[in-house]
C-alpha cells in the first residue's frame, strides 16, 4: 500500500482529442518529474493508495475524471457513487471511453485490473458488486491515477464534447462558441497569453489576410504572401465577450508600430483584427477608438480592421510553441 499523502494533481495541457492518436507515453524518468511519488507508484507500479485518505473518494462535485498521465477522459461524476470502500467508485467508464481490463492474480486473489488505454496507467480494479440498478459493476479507482476537471472548466480544458449529460441535468449551460482572428506580431507569444484567458476554448496559430493559398512559414516570412501571423481564437461568448477579448488584445502588443513588433519587422507582423461578422466589425471599431483615446499609447493606433478571409493553420511545430519550448522567444507581455 502506498502512503505518501494526498496526490497533487499534475498539470495537464488543454485536451485535444485529435492529438490522442499521436500520444506517446513519456519515459519513466520524465514521469517521475511530472508526477508526485504517489501518482507514480500507483500508475506505473500498480500501487494502491490508502482508503479514505485520498483526493476524490468523497468528492461530490460535478465533472469528469481524466488520466493524470495523458489527460485521457475516463469517468464521470454522473456515474460516481459512495461504495463505502474509501476509494472513488463508478458504475461505468465515461461514455465513448475505453478502458483496458486485465486479469490480476497478485496477492493470491483473482481480480480484474483496470488500465487506461492510451497511457497504460494502472487505475484500480473492477468488481461485480456495484448497484444492481446501474449494471451491477463497481470500478474502484485510485484518486492518484486521476485528475478531476470541474464541469465549469470542462469546455475550456478541451472536454466540451462530454458536457451534454451535464447540460441535460441542468448542471451547466451549453457553451456558445464564437471565433475571433487576431494578429499582433509573432504568434507564439500571443497564443501563450490568449490560451490562458478564462473563456478561451481553443487557440490555433496560422496565417490570415493574404492571397497565397496554403502558405508555408517560409513563404510568409518573405512578406510577399500578404498574410499576417495570426491566432484563431475559439471562445465561449457566455463567459468571455468579444469586446473583453479585444481589450486583452490591445494589452498584449504595441498596436502603434506599423508592420512591426519590437525586433520583428515586416507586414506579417502587422496589428490586425479580422472580423467574422458585422457585429464583430462594429465592436472592433468601437474598442479601437476607445483605446486610441485612452492615453495608454503615445502614438496613434495603426491596427487594421478587415473582414476575415481564409485562415490557414500553421505547421504543427508552431502550435503551442511556448508550451513545447518553455522559455522560448516571445516579445509579448500582458500590460495593466
Amino acid at each position: 500500500m502506498v502512503r505518501h499523502g494526498r496526490a497533487q494533481p499534475a498539470e495537464l495541457p488543454a485536451f485535444e482529442p485529435q492529438d490522442m492518436k499521436d500520444f506517446k507515453k513519456p519515459e519513466a524518468a520524465e514521469l517521475k518529474k511530472k508526477l508526485s511519488s504517489e501518482q507514480f507508484a500507483v500508475t506505473q507500479q500498480c500501487g494502491t493508495e490508502p482508503p479514505f485518505h485520498n483526493a476524490y473518494w468523497d468528492n461530490h462535485k460535478p465533472g469528469i475524471y481524466v488520466d493524470v498521465v495523458s489527460g485521457e477522459p475516463l469517468f464521470s461524476s454522473m456515474d460516481k457513487f459512495d461504495s463505502g470502500t474509501g476509494w472513488p467508485s463508478f458504475t461505468r467508464p465515461l461514455m465513448a471511453t475505453e478502458v483496458v481490463e486485465k486479469k490480476d492474480s497478485t496477492f493470491f486473489m483473482k481480480r480484474t485490473e483496470v488500465r487506461s488505454k492510451m497511457a497504460d496507467s494502472h487505475l484500480g480494479h473492477v468488481f461485480d458488486d456495484g448497484p444492481a440498478d446501474k449494471g451491477g459493476m463497481r470500478y474502484c479507482i485510485n484518486s492518484a491515477a486521476l485528475k478531476f476537471i470541474p464541469v465549469e472548466e470542462m469546455d475550456g480544458a478541451g472536454y466540451g464534447q462530454y458536457l451534454e449529460p451535464f447540460v441535460k441535468a441542468g448542471l451547466v449551460k451549453a457553451p456558445t462558441h464564437e471565433t475571433a482572428i487576431l494578429a499582433g506580431g509573432c504568434f507564439w507569444g500571443m497564443e501563450e497569453i490568449l490560451r490562458k484567458i478564462p473563456g478561451v476554448v481553443k487557440t490555433t496559430v496560422g496565417y490570415s489576410g493574404g492571397t497565397t493559398v496554403n502558405p508555408t512559414y517560409e513563404e510568409v516570412c518573405t512578406g510577399t504572401t500578404g498574410h499576417a501571423e495570426s491566432i484563431q481564437v475559439e471562445f465561449d461568448s457566455a463567459r468571455l465577450s468579444y469586446e473583453t477579448l479585444l481589450d486583452y488584445f490591445f494589452r498584449m502588443h504595441d498596436p502603434t508600430t506599423l508592420n512591426r513588433q519590437h525586433n520583428d519587422v515586416g507586414t506579417q507582423y502587422r496589428s490586425a483584427i479580422f472580423y467574422t461578422s458585422e457585429a464583430q466589425q462594429q465592436t472592433a471599431e468601437t474598442v479601437k477608438a476607445r483605446w486610441d483615446k485612452s492615453g495608454k499609447f503615445s502614438r496613434p493606433i495603426t491596427t487594421e480592421i478587415t473582414a476575415a478571409g481564409k485562415f490557414y493553420p500553421a505547421e504543427e511545430y508552431h502550435q503551442k510553441y511556448l508550451v513545447k519550448h518553455p522559455g522560448g522567444y516571445t516579445c509579448h507581455i500582458l500590460r495593466d
